[in-house]
């Protein structure tokens, strides 16, 4: 797997000087683009999320993709998946997450409590490479809810 990442630096219509920006452009194996941009404070200009952030969100995309696929190869019908994260970093250089909380809402018809919970224990301790690296320095704490559809 291979991704480029590119600081884009002096953007056209910016009043800040090349050097003083903090936005940067991923182009990922799969050819698509990803911005990401610094906080203000830190010479940003808020034009995209936070490589942290990015991280967090590709983590919870990385289990939700796996509970789904476990649910429905367990013959569950899965209409929804969502996945709330809630993180805490460290204070101090390097800023490591040091907990993360997952809270699945998962939606479907006639859903099997025991299958959503297997699902969401098996993206964690087999399948979702995301949360294994977050693991060495994070406390990973996992909630879940089942929706009835209509």
């Amino acid at each position: 797997m291979k991704t480029v990442v590119k600081w884009i630096g002096g953007a056209v219509g910016s009043n800040q000087s090349a050097d003083h920006q903090m936005s940067f452009v991923a182009e990922t194996g799969s050819g698509h683009l990803i911005v990401m941009d610094g906080a203000p404070e830190g010479g940003g200009r808020n034009l995209g999320p936070r490589p942290m952030e990015v991280v967090l969100a590709g983590t919870g995309a990385c289990t939700a993709y796996d509970v789904v696929l476990i649910l429905r190869k367990s013959g569950q019908h899965v209409d929804a998946c969502e996945v709330r994260l809630d993180s805490t970093r460290a204070e101090t250089d390097p800023k490591v997450f040091t907990s993360i909380t997952f809270h699945f809402l998962v939606r479907g018809r006639a859903l099997k409590p025991n299958l959503v919970e297997r699902a969401i224990k098996l993206s964690h301790e087999k399948y979702c490479s995301a949360s294994a690296m977050l693991a060495k320095t994070a406390e990973l704490t996992f909630t879940w809810e089942i929706i009835e559809s209509a």
